[in-house]
């Protein structure tokens, strides 16, 4: 489930009660249900009412979506919180909604990360996105991405861009995407036999959400089902600016801290200490934002302009991406990953070593354990893959499968072992 990491819920035993069991999982969730409606600050999971009381005060709308209980982001519920001196004079000024299921989401609006399960939209009473917040690179390195100084700037270039609407409106209008595969989640063949477009909270609740990962699971199965490749963009999704050598301050809007020597953002011009005013010719309100114009540009490469402001001065720069670019990011790290290697390698994962690629674990279960089943073994040191020997990392061998080879298709694998090469054969699963 989703869930906004303001205000704090405490997840402990019941205080004075050692001997107390701790909540399951569905009893955080109705709790937290419960503790947001009594105290009003919040409107729970409910947009409509969201975009009423937004035409009705002027004010701009505040989104967050958040996994209930998230523990992956336990350092967020720790330092996000509604009584924070910097942001609470700020969420004041927005009509404040929490989303706390994608069922039912609109897609056409709601795009982000899916493989986060913290996400942030400041939105205009007409639809109008004026930005994002919200980037994980990893669910243990959140700190250089996040920070409550950095929601706080945010929130404030929000108002700002509120001030001055619509003279804004025109650079604008390109932070909503495409249409999507399908209008919400429940609507994707993978998922729309498991859930509905509501919670059900009059049986279990936690079994009846989507998450906010099963979207790109099921926006990768619905080209796997077809038999399509996988695209790069989907694959790669809202590359990290660190990937192109841009290192972005998190307690800032879109500021550079660091450029490293030889990337693309180097050979831009950019330098530490500048300010990214625009990009794409979007004005930016957080790493989010620059994420989201990063995530429009193709996997064929491209050219975007950005509008900085350094030592007080304007300057323009033009920052090239070459063909390929998005594979420069790692997305190892990624829930998404799992799927991908079902697809891809049967449920092994690979890791480097000095030989090259090794079998660290092989999956145990399911479509999981293909290779298992097929005969692969922790401690296989990868010779070649379908027949190629310069796969690099793990996520050129997951790109591969999903890119070259279709479900049902059975990949040469040979690995040494013992000393001695071993050829094996791989399926390729949807």
């Amino acid at each position: 489930m989703l869930r906004l990491a303001l205000p704090l819920v405490l997840l402990g035993l019941a205080a004075g009660s050692a001997s107390a069991q701790p909540p399951t999982r569905e009893q955080k969730v109705r709790n937290d249900k419960s503790k947001v409606e009594a105290d009003g600050f919040w409107i729970y999971n409910d947009m409509p009412k969201a975009f009423a009381e937004a035409k009705a005060s002027g004010k701009p709308i505040l989104v967050v979506l958040r996994c209930i209980p998230c523990e992956e982001c336990v350092k967020l519920d720790d330092d996000l919180v509604d009584k924070n001196p910097a942001v609470r004079p700020l969420l004041d000024k927005y009509v404040r909604v929490r989303v706390v299921g994608t069922n039912g989401l609109d897609l056409s609006m709601f795009q982000f990360d899916y493989d986060q399960s913290f996400a942030t939209f400041l939105l205009n009473a007409d639809g109008t996105i004026y930005g994002r917040f919200g980037t994980r690179s990893h669910r243990t390195n959140w700190v250089g991405d996040v920070s409550v100084a950095g929601l706080a700037k945010a929130l404030q270039a929000g108002l700002d861009l509120h001030a001055d609407f619509p003279k804004h409106k025109d650079s604008l209008a390109a932070k909503r995407g495409p249409a999507p595969l399908f209008p919400t989640p429940e609507k994707f063949p993978s998922l729309s036999t498991k859930y509905t477009a509501t919670l059900n909270y009059a049986g279990k609740v936690v079994e009846s959400c989507i998450h906010c990962h099963q979207i790109g699971d099921a926006i990768r199965d619905t080209y796997r089902a077809k038999g399509e490749a996988i695209p790069e963009q989907v694959l790669f999704p809202y590359p990290h600016p660190k990937s192109q050598g841009l290192i972005l301050d998190p307690k800032e809007c879109a500021t550079a801290t660091e450029v490293q020597a030889g990337s693309t953002a180097a050979k831009a011009g950019f330098k530490a200490g500048d300010k990214i005013a625009l990009l794409g010719g979007q004005p930016l309100v957080s790493m989010a934002d620059v994420q989201w114009v990063l995530n429009a540009t193709p996997a064929a490469g491209g050219e975007l302009k950005a509008e900085i402001v350094r030592d007080s001065k304007p300057i323009t720069l033009t920052w090239t991406l070459p063909a390929g670019w998005r594979r420069t990011d790692d997305i190892t790290w990624r829930v998404s990953a799992w799927g991908l290697r079902r697809m891809s390698t049967g449920g092994m994962i690979l890791e480097p070593s000095d030989k090259g690629l090794r079998v660290k674990s092989v999956g145990q279960y399911g479509p999981h354990a293909a290779a298992k089943n097929a005969g692969f073994k922790p401690g296989d040191a990868i010779v070649s893959f379908d027949g190629k020997t310069d796969f690099k990392s793990e996520s050129d061998i997951l790109v591969h499968g999903v890119t070259s080879r279709k479900a049902g298709d059975k990949v040469p694998v040979v690995v040494m072992r013992d000393g001695k090469k071993v050829e094996l054969m791989l399926p390729m699963q949807n």
